[in-house]
């Protein structure tokens, strides 16, 4: 279309000379609008964008963070942004010198390193070891009781991922604490933030008489290849791995994002996978998304490995969950909600992309599994594999060890075992290498040390968060109220079958509290109108062979109650149960309105 040239002003008042110069700037303006630029095409001077100039008016595109934008992720995710944790050791330094407690940003950057500030509950930090597999040698472990004399609070704890925590630290003794780790073989990168915590395996590998497989190699060479491989240290959650073997002790491997489950496929020579399909030897399968807290243990996927492919798959799937796992929700940002966002076949598909091997799918009715966990096998003396040994459960009360204790376990370790300490996931731990001769002896020491290598069946089932004395999320005191309902009903019942009981501070669940026979939540309640520390009370819950997650039966039981109520709970099951009837076999058969009937007063 050709444009109308625009005509000069109506005669206003303007001179000859001013007529001709309106009329020579209206000619000008007409000449632009019919003959604009060459090449002038959308804001360009060419239609190829590699030859025309920016369009600087345009808005830029917004900056992204593992592809999202950097409105929408996270807080957590900026300051890991904006310095790493791993590159956090200078302000560690000057936290130190200072005698400074971290910020909140800071607080999550510490983390990486193994120091947490554990506020408003304690005003100081936390050390949280790095130990795989559980394994700690008799040095190390009277090492950790030096950084808990000089530097903490004179205890430590055994955690449910076999590993140990030291509390009430000053910022001024943090670079002294890990310089320490370091000097005795041990680690504490990358034990909290968004990263794989502590790789967990069978408490018994390479001494179980009834195991499959000896598990701790797989274990440690997966510890080391996150330790040396940065990208694994900035992973959208946090993530757990576990191992295992099979033995008498399970490793709850059903409650990790990934578990590696040893299991047999025909005859017990082993093999390689051949033309996709297995040759007879020992396998592992792979479980996938259990995850604390949210009753949801893990699932088998379909995948059956050589035990020496576990280390690269699990990296592979590391890496996936790292590229494509949510930054924008913490609460959404786990293993679990990205396979139900995306289904496991996407997920394993996205893995054989970063394998330089096959993955083979195999039924799982064709395997042959472990034989059943000894409930309660983590304590007592048991016959190991090899001819005159025997390994040692030794019951640590909620895990609490004085430094007194932990130098004397370290004494017997070396002068009646073979130097080594197993940690358990059941907060417990084991001497292994014990020769027939030294048994006895070994189980006075033990119970002059303030321990014991038996327990009631109560006080061996107690399994207990650290609670509200340590941690800001927890309701309650769990590991006081542990180690009082445990002597409180030893006192009052006897009973002929192992039961776990655990204790968990919040819906968290970090002591798993939907997989005991009793599970305990701790929440607050109002009793004669003040706040108190109480309980919501679950039953019938398992792991590994008898898996199920607890249904809960009473809400809000003030602790003060609580004792009575599952004395009278006990009771009842006793009194009812059929012949060798488990407790959690017991409950699962009522519906929560029979048991609260059953077990009202």
């Amino acid at each position: 279309m050709i444009a109308t040239p625009p005509t000069a002003p109506p005669d206003a008042g303007f001179s000859p000379l001013q007529r001709e110069y309106l009329q020579g700037l209206m000619a000008g303006v007409a000449q632009r609008q019919l003959y604009p630029f060459v090449g002038y095409v959308g804001g360009q001077f060419t239609a190829d964008p590699a030859a025309g100039g920016a369009n600087l008016a345009a808005a830029a595109p917004e900056e992204t963070h593992h592809g999202f934008p950097l409105s929408e992720i996270t807080k957590q995710e900026l300051w890991k942004r904006e310095l790493s944790g791993l590159d956090s050791w200078d302000r560690l330094l000057e936290h130190a010198e200072q005698n400074k407690l971290p910020d909140d940003a800071d607080t999550f950057r510490f983390r990486s390193l193994g120091l947490f500030h554990v506020s408003p509950a304690q005003k100081s930090l936390m050390l949280r070891c790095r130990i795989p597999a559980g394994e700690l040698t008799a040095a190390q472990l009277r090492g950790l009781a030096e950084i808990a004399e000089n530097w903490g609070n004179g205890k430590s704890t055994i955690t449910t991922r076999s590993n140990l925590q030291i509390r009430e630290i000053a910022p001024k003794d943090a670079v002294h604490v890990l310089t320490k780790l370091t000097a005795l073989g041990l680690t504490a990168r990358g034990s909290g933030t968004d990263n794989v915590r502590n790789i967990t395996a069978s408490p018994t590998a390479g001494i179980d008489t009834q195991e499959l497989l000896d598990v701790r190699p797989y274990a440690h060479a997966l510890h080391h290849y996150i330790l040396n491989n940065r990208d694994l240290y900035d992973l959208p959650r946090k993530f757990n791995v576990a191992f295992e073997g099979g033995g008498a002790i399970d490793v709850v491997a059903d409650t990790n994002d990934i578990g590696f489950i040893a299991c047999r496929v025909g005859a017990p020579e082993a093999g390689a996978v051949t033309d996709g399909q297995p040759a007879p030897g020992v396998y592992f399968r792979v479980e996938l998304c259990g995850i604390t807290g949210h009753k949801q243990f893990a699932r088998d996927c379909g995948l059956l490995i050589q035990p020496g492919q576990s280390v690269a798959l699990a990296a592979a799937m590391l890496r996936v969950f790292g590229e494509f796992g949510d930054r924008t929700d913490r609460k959404k940002a786990r293993l679990k909600y990205l396979i139900d966002a995306r289904g496991v076949e996407w997920f394993l598909a996205e893995t054989r992309k970063r394998l330089a091997f096959s993955l083979v799918q195999f039924p799982l009715e064709r395997c042959q599994l472990r034989s059943p966990a000894v409930k309660h096998g983590h304590l007592g003396v048991y016959r190991q594999r090899q001819a005159g040994l025997n390994y040692v459960g030794v019951v640590v009360p909620v895990g609490i060890l004085s430094v007194k204790q932990m130098r004397r376990v370290a004494e017997l370790a070396e002068h009646y075992g073979s130097g080594f300490i197993r940690l358990t996931p059941w907060q417990n731990l084991i001497l292994p290498g014990v020769t027939d001769g030294f048994v006895e002896t070994l189980k006075r020491a033990l119970v002059r040390t303030g321990l014991h290598h038996e327990a009631t069946h109560l006080m061996g089932g107690l399994v207990a968060c650290t609670g509200n004395q340590g941690c800001k999320w927890s309701s309650t005191d769990t590991k006081g109220h542990a180690v009082t309902l445990g002597r409180t009903l030893s006192q009052r019942l006897n009973l002929d079958q192992p039961l776990n009981i655990h204790l968990t501070g919040c819906p968290n669940s970090c002591a798993q509290h939907y997989m005991g026979d009793i599970g305990m939540q701790g929440v607050k309640t109002q009793l004669n109108g003040e706040s108190v520390e109480a309980y919501n009370i679950a039953f019938g819950g398992g792991f590994g062979g008898d898996q199920a997650v607890a249904q809960q039966v009473f809400t809000g039981i003030p602790f003060s109650e609580t004792p009575r109520l599952l004395e009278r709970v006990l009771k009842a099951y006793q009194a009812r149960r059929t012949a060798g009837e488990s407790f959690a076999a017991f409950t699962r058969r009522h519906s929560v309105k029979q048991l609260q009937e059953l077990f009202a007063e």
